[in-house]
């Protein structure tokens, strides 16, 4: 029996392997990734942190219109300072090294629809915040106010002053330490692991 093989046929079964192995990188790299985007978004969403948090978590595969042995996944989130505030767990405090202001329900949200400061408050209800200290206790900002049927502080329609009463409007604290609601690096660990079977699949 004589076997022979063209240079041709060898030059061919090569180039076949390498694009066989671009598909493998790249497919296992990008399965990698969407692993670690749901693992991450799952975290999210079951430390009751919302649907709309999680989605802002994306996952991509580098280079985008073609195979290649190089290919990488990048995962990433569009909210990095909430997440990355959750996964660190650190201690916020106030910027001028005085009180942070957390509004209560009765401060409602400010003309943006974010959380009011007591400034934009003021300025936009026309009534005066009152500072109560109380010690061993977080202190207050109040109004003298009455109470809407949704729960908001507003300004007395009574000249009488009837129905008026002290309301809290924010809670006064030093620092607020946020409790560590997820664990980012360890699906990440176990992504990068995976990403040898994901190839050889």
């Amino acid at each position: 029996m004589k076997l022979s093989a063209s240079i041709s046929n060898i030059a061919r079964l090569m180039a076949d392997e390498v694009k066989a192995g671009e598909k493998a990188v790249h497919f296992g790299i990008r399965d990698a990734g969407n692993a670690l985007k749901d693992a991450w978004r799952g975290q999210v969403t079951a430390a009751g942190l919302g649907q709309r948090l999680a989605r802002t978590i994306r996952s991509e595969t580098y280079p985008k219109h073609k195979h290649s042995l190089n290919a990488a996944s990048m995962v990433w989130t569009r909210a990095p300072v909430l997440i990355g505030a959750h996964d660190t767990g650190p201690t916020i405090r106030s910027k001028d090294g005085f009180w942070l202001a957390i509004p209560t329900e009765a401060a409602g949200k400010s003309r943006s629809g974010k959380r009011p400061t007591p400034g934009e408050w003021e300025a936009r209800t026309g009534l005066r915040l009152q500072f109560i200290y109380r010690r061993g206790r977080p202190s207050l900002l109040i109004a003298e106010a009455r109470m809407t049927k949704h729960g908001r502080a507003a300004v007395s329609r009574s000249k009488t002053g009837r129905g008026l009463a002290s309301i809290p409007i924010f809670i006064m604290v030093p620092q607020v330490s946020l409790r560590k609601r997820l664990d980012l690096e360890r699906p990440a660990r176990a992504a990068l692991n995976a990403v040898p079977g994901a190839i050889v699949a």
